[in-house]
Formats: structure tokens, C-alpha cells, sequence
């Protein structure tokens, strides 16, 4: 049961105004849209690329002036501190928020990268709990992709799906699942992603054909994670910036999107080689490769000129194009995925699946979850209102991370012997 925020303790009050001071400063603070490239850019240069003309485009960004933003959450950091997990939560999340200011600020330079990497990590940082790294994740997935004999143009074949069709199909599919509509689906002709996801609204690439899995991913990875933690924590009495996606959360968020894929049956094996792809590109550019080196990067692999146009589009947001920097978002996916697997399997372990719910409160990283327990416990943070399918069915999900956990333990090396030994 949640607490009446009116009747709360003076200290809960002075928490609860910095939220509200916090939510109003970065309230222009848009980093993918800032970063972002026209739709009519795109259209004549993926035109051109699917000819062989190689140009690198040229790209203009509106550089913001968020200095009052950045001296405000600056004050807020100050004000919060660390002494309570609830100050802790607001310090942290006005750090990365003051960061992203600060990169926002150098949109179209390569002082984009260094932000960017403290926000969003390095392709080469190594996984928690692991001695590999994102990099060597990213090489693994591609290469069993390979062997499998995945092929990205193949998810052209079951194309079928026009935006606008998919918009209603989501409409109806999420108006039941709610109880009452909720959140819009639209489709946007300006959008650079194929889907992007808000408390209330998706919207969807105009002109572009999307696939059975396409419709899996969208519902399980925007819909019931990001747009559901999104109302989830609109809800909450306390902390509204819970509805707020911080950069120090992406992590998590997309992680556990990726996740929701998996649980969900939502997945296949080019969708983590397209995820596994988008990490390599950013090591090459920030090694050097140009625009059109990355793009053909993503050709050579398999993309469409306009899949490969858009892939290396992701890696250059807000950055030049001539090598050296890159905007590193996309390593995240990856990155998240694992750490929020390894999370799962831990609260299971632990037999904590109260912190695996809690963490569809609202928009919150896997240490928050830890640390802001005695809140959840006492109600001044609030349960979830909506949990995703997979998420309501305990018993499933528990079946699914107990069997990770002992296959984690079976040696492959020993299994091919074994198996070479029976087959003679």
C-alpha cells in the first residue's frame, strides 16, 4: 500500500520537491532528437549508397544552450546527496542528467564521444560477473549468427506488415491489455529509429514494412517495458521522475527490453547479430572508420542499403563523420541484456522475485532496485499497477531462469567429447 505524500515527513516532502525540481530542469532535454539526422536527409543519401555514390553526408545540428539546466541539476546533486538511498537515487540521476547536458552541448563535434561513453559505455568494458567483454559478446553472437546460417536479407522474405496496419493492430492489442486506451500508436515519416516508445505514445516508422517478429519485438521490448515502467511510474506518490527514461537508467531499460524479447519468445537469432553488429560498428569508428566504412560494414554483413544507411546513422548521431568519434548508445543492448540476465538469475537464486517486480515501478537502474528496498517495503515507493505477461506467470519465468542456471554449468568442450565417444 503506497503513502499519502501530503501527510509525509518532512524530509520525504524535501525529497519529493527536488523530484519536482528535477523532472522541471531536464524537461528540455532531448538527447535523440537533438542528435537526430531529417527523414528527407536520409531518403536522397540511402538513394544515392544503393547507386554506389559514397558521399558522407552533411549534417547540421542545433546546438542547445543548457547551461541554467546544468547549473540547476548541479545544485540539485549538491542538495540530495548520499546520505539516504532516496538522495542517493536523485544525485545520481541529475549526475547523468548534467552529463547529457554537457554532450548535448558539443552535438557535431567529437566531444560527443566522451559523454556518450560515460553514459553509455565502451564496446571493450568488461561484463559484470565476467571476465569478457562487451566486444567479445558482441563477436560471438555474430559469428554463431554466421554458423547458424542467419541472414539478415532473409527477414525481407516475411515482410508484410504496412505501418499503418501494424499501428492498429497495436492500438487494439494494448487497449485490451491495459483496460482502456492508454497509450496512442502513430506513424511518424520523420522517425530515424523503426519504433520509439513514450508513457502514452509509439510511434512507428511511416513507410516501412515490418515483419511477424517485428510485431513481437515492438509489443514486448516499447510497449510492456518502456511504455509500461513509463505508466507505471507516473503513478507513483512520491517520485514521479520514475516516468522519466535518465541516461544513467538506459541501461537497464534496454537491457531489460531485450530481455522481455527473450522471455517473451520475441527474439531471433538476427535480431541479437543486428544488436551484436551495432557494437562492433561503434568500436570501428571510434578506431577510425568513416561513415562510409561503417556503412559497408553493415552491407558486407547482410543489411539493405537502407538497413545499413540507418545502422551506421546510429553510430554518428551528433558526432562527425570522418572517423574517430561515435555516439554510443547502441552499446547498451548488449551490455543490458546480459547484466539483466544475470540480475534475474541472481533474485532467483536469492528468491527475491519481489525486487524482479519491483523493477517495473518505473523507469529505475538494477542498483535501485537494491537500495531503494525499505521504501518499496514501507510504500513510499509503490508496487507496479502492470507487469508484462511473462512477468505475471512466476512460476514460468522461474522454470525458465532455474534451467539457465544449471545449462550455465555444463561444459561444451566435455558434451562434444561425450557425444563423439557415443556416436563410435
Amino acid at each position: 500500500m503506497s503513502v499519502d505524500v501530503t501527510q509525509a515527513s518532512p524530509e520525504l516532502q524535501r525529497y519529493a520537491d527536488l523530484d519536482r525540481r528535477l523532472l522541471a530542469a531536464v524537461k528540455g532535454i532531448r538527447i535523440l532528437s537533438t542528435v537526430a539526422w531529417p527523414a528527407s536527409l536520409e531518403d536522397r543519401m540511402i538513394e544515392a549508397y544503393a547507386k554506389g555514390q559514397y558521399t558522407l553526408p552533411d549534417v547540421n545540428y542545433n546546438v542547445p544552450d543548457l547551461s541554467a539546466e546544468r547549473a540547476e541539476l548541479a545544485a540539485i546533486e549538491r542538495e540530495a546527496g548520499y546520505d539516504d538511498p532516496l538522495g542517493e537515487y536523485l544525485c545520481r540521476t541529475a549526475e547523468s542528467w548534467r552529463i547529457a547536458a554537457e554532450m548535448l552541448e558539443a552535438v557535431g563535434t567529437d566531444q560527443v564521444t566522451a559523454p556518450s561513453i560515460v553514459l553509455y559505455g565502451r564496446p571493450g568494458d568488461t561484463i559484470p560477473g565476467s571476465d569478457r567483454s562487451n566486444l567479445d559478446a558482441a563477436r560471438y553472437f555474430v559469428e554463431l549468427s554466421d554458423e547458424l546460417g542467419s541472414d539478415l536479407i532473409a527477414d525481407d522474405i516475411n515482410v508484410a506488415i504496412s505501418a499503418d496496419d501494424l499501428r492498429a493492430d497495436l492500438s487494439k492489442t494494448l487497449d485490451a491489455f491495459f483496460g482502456e486506451p492508454l497509450i496512442s500508436v502513430e506513424v511518424d515519416p520523420e522517425l530515424t529509429a523503426k519504433a520509439a516508445a513514450g508513457a502514452t505514445r509509439i510511434r512507428l516508422r511511416g513507410g516501412t514494412r515490418f515483419t511477424d517478429y517485428d510485431r513481437h519485438q515492438l509489443l514486448a521490448h516499447e510497449a510492456l517495458v518502456h511504455s509500461l515502467t513509463a505508466l507505471n511510474g507516473r503513478a507513483q506518490p512520491l517520485l514521479t521522475s520514475f516516468a522519466r527514461t535518465s541516461p544513467r537508467v538506459t541501461a537497464t531499460q534496454e537491457g531489460l527490453a531485450v530481455f522481455a524479447e527473450l522471455m517473451s519468445g520475441a527474439i531471433d537469432i538476427s535480431r541479437l547479430k543486428r544488436i551484436s553488429l551495432r557494437i562492433l560498428a561503434i568500436d570501428m569508428a571510434l578506431g577510425g572508420a568513416d561513415f562510409v566504412e561503417v556503412y559497408r560494414f553493415f552491407s558486407d554483413c547482410g543489411q539493405s542499403p537502407a538497413d545499413s544507411f540507418h545502422s551506421a546513422q546510429r553510430v554518428f548521431r551528433g558526432v562527425p563523420l570522418t572517423g574517430g568519434a561515435a555516439f554510443a548508445k547502441d552499446n547498451v543492448y548488449l551490455s543490458g541484456l546480459l547484466t539483466v540476465h544475470t540480475f534475474f538469475r541472481w533474485a532467483l537464486k536469492q528468491r527475491r522475485m519481489d525486487m524482479l517486480r519491483n523493477l517495473f515501478a518505473g523507469k529505475l537502474a538494477l542498483h535501485d532496485v537494491i537500495s531503494l528496498q525499505p521504501y518499496f517495503e514501507s510504500g513510499v515507493i509503490a508496487a507496479p499497477r502492470w507487469l508484462p505477461p511473462w512477468m505475471q506467470h512466476a512460476h514460468g519465468l522461474a522454470g525458465k531462469l532455474a534451467f539457465s542456471l544449471f545449462v550455465n554449468r555444463i561444459h561444451m568442450g566435455k558434451v562434444q567429447a561425450e557425444t563423439l565417444s557415443l556416436s563410435l
